[in-house]
């Protein structure tokens, strides 16, 4: 991959930083997740991408490799609410959203608040839910509130549901829907931990759990401030129409027979801005655009034959031409 130059867009000379503010808390919650995540400073990155980015992660992965863990460590780092649902073939829609009940003695229902209702949702193994089940995520994640009877109750903010499943290859799975893909902003793999990485996890897990010593380093108030911070992070039109490009080119391609969605463009910029921000830049710049296309973009395409298509996504981005 050709190395992009670290400069401003077209007309960002007066651009000024993120408030100093905004990056200690940032980097707070990046140094917390990253006292737990060992040697995975990419994948602490992307975690605080999707939650500054007001999207979800989807986290795709083989058993044991701390994908659980990732989404305790945000949770806890986080003074807010937290709720871990775990996935199985049995799961109902009303384990999820809540369900109403009747009170004979005022004669008339109240709901009662699923877990759901939170501001960080684990939502463990996702695809060993049925279908049915997985679906009753769709509103909640697009939409932030459930629907349930005549009424609407809205969730709390911040919210994000981080998602783990296993490959699609293992037994008693089943494999998302696109609607339901499409709900997450990200999709990421952990991979396996570098030797040193791995010494080091023996090491400071033979006494204690490092998660066990996570404290909250951070509000969920001051969270929905650096969400509408990064929302104010400049996109120059020379970027939006190489976010566009990029886009275009999946539709094109003929490896895939199914290209990125409109909305697919709009949270690769989404993203693109979290990435500037936690960056400490208030614009966007291409590597910017390039360090999460792949995790954005790859969830959202098709290809023709059977295959992975992060290594389609990654060509494409590869190939565009990237503006100076």
């Amino acid at each position: 991959m050709a190395e992009l130059p670290q400069t401003a867009p077209v007309g960002a000379d007066d651009a000024a930083p993120v408030d100093e503010g905004s990056l200690d808390r940032v980097a707070g919650l990046k140094r917390s997740i990253e006292g737990v995540i060992l040697g995975k400073p990419e994948v602490v990155d992307q975690i605080l991408v999707s939650l500054l980015a007001r999207g979800h992660l989807l986290i795709e992965d083989v058993p044991g490799v701390g994908k659980t863990m990732l989404a305790q460590s945000l949770a806890r780092s986080i003074d807010a609410s937290f709720r871990r649902i775990q996935f199985t073939s049995d799961l109902l829609p009303a384990d999820i959203i809540g369900v109403s009940l009747f009170h004979a003695e005022s004669a008339s229902f109240e709901f009662r608040h699923g877990p759901i209702f939170a501001n960080v949702v684990l939502a463990d193994e996702i695809n060993r839910a049925t279908p049915k089940t997985q679906s009753a995520m769709l509103e909640a994640m697009n939409e932030a509130q459930v629907s349930v009877d005549a009424g609407s109750y809205p969730l709390p903010q911040p919210f994000i549901v981080i998602a783990t499943q296993n490959p699609s290859e293992h037994r008693g799975t089943y494999p998302l829907p696109e609607s339901q893909l499409d709900r997450f902003l990200m999709r990421i793999r952990m991979g396996y931990p570098d030797a040193q990485a791995e010494r080091a996890l023996l090491e400071v897990q033979q006494i204690e759990h490092p998660l066990d010593a996570v404290e909250p380093v951070i509000s969920a108030s001051a969270v929905i401030r650096l969400q509408h911070e990064v929302r104010r992070v400049r996109v120059d039109p020379a970027i939006a129409d190489y976010m566009v490009q990029l886009a275009t080119a999946t539709r094109n391609s003929e490896k895939l027979s199914l290209g990125v969605s409109p909305r697919g463009t709009l949270l690769l910029q989404r993203a693109s801005q979290a990435r500037a921000f936690i960056s400490g830049r208030d614009f966007v710049v291409p590597d910017d655009v390039k360090a999460v296309a792949v995790a954005v973009l790859s969830h959202r395409v098709v290809a023709r034959a059977p295959s992975d298509t992060e290594p389609i996504v990654l060509d494409i981005v590869d190939t565009v031409k990237v503006p100076l």
